[in-house]
């Protein structure tokens, strides 16, 4: 599995949806039940999937699968 798959089954559990339905349209304000506890459960799991420790600010930022990509590649994992 590589690491945007990898990324992509995350996003997939937390918010138990489709890999077909990540898009660039997948945000906090369209994606119904995305809260801050579920966003912390989302950065959690990236944090243990990637072996990396996100900074307070790329915690706050993660609201968007489009976000999600911009700082997993700011820790340079590659997708």
């Amino acid at each position: 599995m590589n690491n945007l798959e990898k990324l992509n089954h995350i996003f997939c559990e937390v918010f138990s949806c489709d890999e077909s339905a990540l898009s660039a349209d997948f945000d906090k304000n369209s994606v119904e039940g995305w809260d801050s506890v579920r966003q912390l459960s989302l950065t959690s799991s990236v944090e243990d999937e990637f072996d990396i420790m996100l900074d307070p600010e790329d915690i706050i930022e993660f609201t968007s699968y489009e976000n999600a990509k911009q700082i997993l590649v700011k820790y340079e994992i590659e997708l």
